[in-house]
């Protein structure tokens, strides 16, 4: 049992404003690419509808869920016979969101999610936290996980996605330098810790006042690094294999070895 997983790093700088029509036609010529190679599933960077370094534009551009940039997506999963996780910016109520959802080529929503650990002031003066931090979907006998991000930066997070079962752990991203070690070095740890296949995929190109990394990742559960894209705008391919992930389980017992009882948290300070 396999699923193959295309990541689109891109569009190349998306410049100082938003281009919601050319950022949604670019998803869809990879999202053609990547289905004429074989993969079922497509990965987009955080934010991919609109660009992430935008300031208070996404207020503006804010939608609700299952509104015109989910139509979108949906008219494009169908026209390329492939799922796409995308992000958008998602409006509810007087509260704005980092979301992203996963859409199958019949429009069906497979999961929604928002973005939990908020990143400094470029994301905490416009979005609100989620608060659901394990969204999990099944997608060709895989249980799919959705993070955003910073998210993947904490193990506890990708641990909480471990104990919920997700096999394949896709992360829209807009990692910006000089941070490039979270690609190189931290994602293949996270898969390796956690035991899981991570999807880490990248804006490229400069943005406003960031300058994206590119590094689109791809890391298997045994911490190798199944596929990564450079510094421009690319799709990469990766194949997460049941065999494989369930073989490497049983290699490493992190996961079963681990002393739960002694990992609650302090309530005082330790003495």
């Amino acid at each position: 049992m396999t699923v193959t997983v295309g990541m689109y790093q891109g569009p190349f700088g998306t410049g100082p404003h938003a281009d919601v029509t050319r950022n949604v036609a670019a998803i869809e010529d990879a999202a053609v690419r990547a289905s004429a190679s074989g993969a079922q599933l497509l990965v987009t960077p955080e934010l991919s509808i609109t660009g992430y370094d935008i300031g208070s534009a996404a207020v503006a551009l804010a939608r609700p869920r299952g509104g015109e940039y989910h139509g979108a997506i949906a008219a494009v999963a169908r026209r390329a016979g492939i799922t796409i996780v995308f992000g958008y910016p998602e409006r509810d109520g007087d509260a704005v969101y980092n979301a992203s959802a996963a859409i199958a080529p019949d429009g069906t929503e497979l999961a929604h999610y928002r973005k939990t650990h908020l990143f400094g002031e470029l994301d905490r003066e416009v979005f609100s936290p989620g608060q659901d931090l394990t969204v999990t979907f099944p997608f060709e006998g895989f249980t799919c996980g959705l993070l955003t991000c910073y998210d993947v930066e904490f193990p506890e997070a990708v641990r909480a996605h471990a104990d919920a079962g997700t096999d394949l752990l896709l992360v829209p991203t807009g990692l910006m330098e000089p941070f490039g070690v979270v690609a190189e070095l931290l994602v293949p740890a996270r898969a390796y810790e956690s035991q899981v296949y991570i999807a880490y995929t990248n804006h490229c190109g400069r943005e406003k006042t960031l300058e994206y990394c590119g590094l689109s990742t791809a890391a298997n559960p045994d911490g190798s690094v199944a596929a990564r894209a450079g510094r421009g705008e690319a799709l990469e391919l990766f194949t997460a294999d049941a065999a494989v992930l369930a073989e490497s389980r049983t290699v490493n017992t992190h996961l079963r070895d681990r002393r739960t009882d002694l990992y609650a948290p302090r309530k005082g300070p330790a003495r």
